[in-house]
């Protein structure tokens, strides 16, 4: 198989297409739609948006939603990750259940771009977001 190169114009699809995503969100509650898009290993897209539920814990994250499409879809390395937030007057980044969840998919080295506009985006990797991931040892 062909290695995948991440470059800046991938990352700005995968943008646009969380922008997408944002629109089919289920955010009675918080009007805070939330899209993602993930690039897997095997060159797969994979879409999600945020599901609230009134149990607020029942709710699920955008980037959880395409994480686990992607993972039900045999899908098991992600190699970039956008998330978008249109309502958000800045880049919100992903909270901490998410981190987790993306970083035991994804190498340290994953790019992850998110913001609320084209204009207004930031760029990270997994490992600037978690950066002590101490789990991974469980995985030998």
């Amino acid at each position: 198989m062909e290695k995948i190169t991440v470059t800046q114009e991938k990352l700005n699809e995968l943008f646009e297409l969380a922008m997408k995503a944002s629109e089919f969100s289920y955010s009675p509650y918080s009007k805070f739609p939330v899209g993602a898009a993930i690039l897997t290993s095997d060159g797969r897209i994979f879409t999600g948006c945020n599901v609230e539920n009134r149990s607020f814990g029942l709710t699920n994250c955008a980037e959880r939603t395409a994480m686990f499409k992607a993972v039900s879809e045999g899908a098991k390395r992600i190699l970039a990750l956008a998330i978008a937030t249109p309502k958000s007057d800045y880049p919100v980044g992903p909270c901490g259940a998410c981190r987790q969840v993306m970083t035991e998919f994804g190498d340290n080295d994953v790019p992850v771009i998110f913001g609320c506009s084209n204009a207004n985006l930031t760029k990270a990797t997994l490992g600037e977001l978690y950066p002590f991931d101490s789990l991974h040892e469980l995985a030998d």
